[in-house]
């Protein structure tokens, strides 16, 4: 294709939030169909990236590249079946968002709307980027409008949250800019010319001492992301504090960007680390599971509830992507997407709650299904996609995942399907205090079901929860090649730097014979 589709679906929300600049903020109903009109028609565009791809190559597509800077910085775009799906997520779900915020957002709409946009632009930039420099700079431009959200538009202990947030990122980002620029000088010693392109590191050969330090680096950055236990303490307190949007992309699709860090960089470049690191990454993501679970059971607040549970489902996925084969890193992405929708509704399930109570206190609920049946119905449908109730999205990303850690390690799968029997107990506890037993609060008497903008930003969802658990293969078969490329590079690398420690080895034990040899006619001449 010649039409540049890839930056057209980046920066189309970014022109959108130059737009709003111009317009009047009285006019906020304006505003706010112009963004909602925005992301629709990058979620329009956007889905024709899915209709074109090619899934019978592992090479990028849609590639976008010309000299910007230079010295090596160049802007280079393209996606794989790794990160299709990944766009394909924040498209579909910011039309949503901004329909979430209709009512809710009262004070300065504009801004937000802004905002909200520019992040849609930042996010979607960290998935299609080829030049480690165009990477970074979309990874910290994300940073930016979260921080005004949450700082502008969050709960009473929004500014804690806020500097929470942005200090643990940034601490992350800066170790991954000092390691990408050893690289950049590594590239250059080795070739004499300059460059960032991902694929001239993926063919660089470094040794198992300098890639530990690398990946050490990288992999802060994205397990802070992630976030993997320990780094994740920053995560319920930016979910609590965040508006309901916020809270939305925050959990289906910024924790994402860590595990898809990992995908991308960590593993393909650092083979070597990976493999030396493995088992205390798998303890740290099984840790992360039964924490993030076991906290989750005893949460007051609903929304902090949802939170811990990320951290859990979170902690699932890093374990299969660390396991190395083909069945666990496909239901990693594919677990990937299926944590994207059904925490985002559960986060929008809270919100219209909030709306309508102002509190997300468990006990400050009881009875709600009497008042909000056709919402009751839907937060069931949220809650059993999120348990992995067979017929819904869930299932498949599970069963994939735990099929996969089985094939790598045995004792890691048992204690793995923990997240399901951890996450039934939560949610099913949570549903049954929220939505059953007598009214005991005179606010919940007044509730009204919900409205027909409301539904409308559901449906679609629960739509795709089904179509995710029916038909997985129009998913999955888009990301084969890409898989398989990916792992077929890890083992590659792996094996060369096996054989070749192998050979050093050998000349270790060639060179000693050697100096025996010599010893002996020494001794023989003296003699």
């Amino acid at each position: 294709m010649n039409f540049p589709i890839l930056s057209v679906v980046t920066f189309l929300p970014l022109a959108g939030a130059i737009l709003l600049i111009f317009i009047n903020k009285k006019k906020e109903n304006h505003l706010r169909y112009i963004a909602l009109g925005i992301t629709l028609l990058t979620f329009i565009i956007s889905l024709f990236l899915y209709f074109n791809f090619n899934s019978s190559t592992s090479d990028p597509q849609f590639v976008e590249k010309s000299v910007w800077l230079g010295y090596g910085i160049k802007y280079h775009m393209g996606i794989d079946g790794i990160s299709l799906f990944l766009v394909l997520l924040t498209t579909f779900l910011m039309p949503i968002t901004i329909l979430s915020s209709w009512t809710y957002i009262k004070k300065r709409t504009k801004e937000y709307l802004i905002f909200m946009l520019m992040l849609e632009t930042g996010i979607i930039g960290v998935f299609v980027a080829l030049n480690l420099f165009l990477f970074y700079v979309f990874w910290e431009a994300m940073l930016i409008p979260m921080y005004f959200l949450i700082g502008v538009w969050g709960g009473h202990r929004k500014i804690y949250a806020t500097i929470k947030y942005v200090l643990f990122t940034m601490v992350g980002s800066l170790l991954m800019l000092v390691a990408i620029f050893y690289l950049y000088s590594a590239y250059y010693k080795a070739t004499g010319t300059y460059s960032l392109n991902l694929f001239d590191f993926y063919n660089m050969s470094l040794s198992p001492g300098i890639q530990i330090w690398l990946f050490l680096a990288f992999a802060l950055a994205f397990a802070i992301k992630v976030p993997m236990f320990p780094f994740h303490t920053w995560l319920p307190d930016a979910h609590v504090e965040a508006p309901t949007a916020g809270s939305v992309i925050l959990a289906a699709v910024l924790l994402k960007m860590g595990a898809y860090g990992f995908l991308r960089f960590a593993l393909p470049l650092f083979p070597s680390a990976v493999i030396k690191f493995l088992p205390f990454l798998a303890v740290l993501s099984l840790i992360g599971i039964i924490y993030g679970g076991m906290m989750a059971l005893i949460q007051k607040d609903v929304k902090s509830l949802v939170a811990y549970s990320s951290v859990s489902h979170m902690g699932l996925i890093m374990l299969a992507i660390f396991s190395l084969n083909t069945e666990a890193m496909e239901g990693a992405i594919y677990q990937m997407l299926n944590h994207g929708l059904s925490t985002g509704a559960l986060f929008l399930a809270v919100g219209i709650l909030y709306e309508r109570s102002h509190t997300r206190l468990i006990k400050d609920y009881g009875g709600v299904s009497k008042k909000m049946p056709v919402f009751a119905a839907f937060f069931l449908i949220f809650m059993l996609s999120s348990v992995g109730l067979p017929g819904l999205n869930g299932f498949i990303g599970e069963v994939l995942c735990i099929f996969g850690i089985f094939k790598a390690n045995k004792i890691f799968a048992i204690l793995a399907v923990t997240t399901v029997i951890l996450a039934a107990g939560y949610l099913f506890w949570m549903f049954q205090r929220v939505m059953h037993g007598p009214i005991t609060n005179d606010k919940v008497q007044s509730f009204k079901d919900l409205n027909k903008r409301e539904i409308a930003y559901l449906v679609p969802i629960v739509i795709m929860m089904f179509w995710m658990g029916i038909f997985p293969n129009m998913f999955l078969r888009k990301m084969d090649s890409s898989v398989t490329h990916l792992l077929n590079m890890v083992n590659t690398k792996k094996a060369t730097i096996s054989q070749t420690q192998k050979g050093e080895d050998l000349l270790v034990k060639i060179d000693d014979h050697a100096l025996e040899e010599k010893n002996k006619e020494k001794e023989e001449q003296t003699r």
